[in-house]
């Protein structure tokens, strides 16, 4: 039995999941798109359902699953209606735009004694990320001392503002770092240049590790996400995201992706939690060879 799966906006987010439903995801087809600019839905739907309205699709019966990839003020509501329809849901970042807000949808998870709710968090499930915690927690490195993170775009859209640096990047590597270490943050330092753009995040955890975060959205050359885990016996580090590296007369030249989806495809995978039908987000690497460095 295929799921049907539902997307909610039709913008970069939203048409990429809806093209990967369509294309590349075993178990689940794409059954129908919502956007307010009608021709936008029906570019991204292909020959599935389109609606303008948000909460027609989540009660359709013709939806068993949601992914919400609309602005970001609309998040939190939108998740809460799909836990009231009992749906799986899987929610772009932000999952709210308050933490008045994010605290709610987790009581209504809570409430409603289901996991229904994923983040979209890719880190988790991309190979190299999940090959450098297996190893982690395999004890490869001793214990772990320093996390340095990086998280480069070569160029953000006019719509994107300060804050989203935070919210829509950075939360990447928040969610990376507690996953892959094990602890909680305790405090955190931010420093900034110009615009706020690029910016430099310290963290400490709980444990006594410290955190270094890169984040820069208008690096110029490249998409470029890195990672490098610091123990007291070795070091582990994901390798680094090149599509090619041309070797000519001397020189040796490395090609960077353009941007997020030349390195992280995402299908939608089927699970079983706690005997309910659900799905989680799960991230194939392409452009990339998946592993790490010890």
């Amino acid at each position: 039995m295929s799921l049907a799966v539902g997307v909610i906006g039709a913008g970069v987010m939203g048409s990429e999941h809806a093209r990967i439903l369509r294309e590349a995801t075993p178990g689940a087809h794409l059954s129908g798109v919502c956007d307010a600019d009608e021709a936008r839905a029906r570019k991204a739907a292909g020959d599935v359902w389109v609606t303008a309205d948000a909460l027609e699709l989540i009660r359709s019966d013709r939806t068993d699953a949601v992914v919400i990839a609309a602005p970001d003020v609309t998040h939190a509501n939108l998740v809460l209606a799909c836990i009231e329809q009992g749906k799986p849901v899987l929610c772009e970042k932000p999952l709210a735009t308050t933490a008045a807000e994010a605290r709610s949808v987790v009581e209504a998870e809570i409430k409603a004694s289901r996991r229904l709710v994923q983040v979209g968090y890719m880190r988790r499930f991309d190979p190299a990320y999940a090959e450098m915690k297996r190893l982690k927690d395999e004890g490869a490195i001793g214990s772990p001392v320093i996390l340095h993170n990086v998280h480069r775009n070569p160029v953000v859209p006019t719509w994107f503002t300060g804050p989203m640096s935070v919210t829509n990047a950075f939360v990447h590597e928040i969610d990376a770092s507690r996953w892959l270490l094990g602890s909680e943050m305790v405090s955190a330092h931010v420093r900034s240049l110009g615009a706020g753009d690029p910016l430099l995040i310290t963290m400490e955890t709980d444990r006594g590790e410290l955190i270094s975060t890169e984040v820069f959205m208008n690096c110029g050359y490249g998409y470029h996400v890195h990672a490098e885990l610091v123990g007291q016996k070795g070091t582990l580090q994901t390798i680094t995201p090149r599509l090619v590296t041309e070797n000519l007369s001397g020189f040796s030249r490395s090609t960077y992706p353009d941007n997020w989806s030349r390195v992280f495809e995402t299908p939608i995978l089927l699970s079983s939690i706690n005997g309910s039908r659900a799905y989680a987000c799960s991230f194939r690497a392409r452009g990339r060879v998946p592993g790490t460095v010890i």
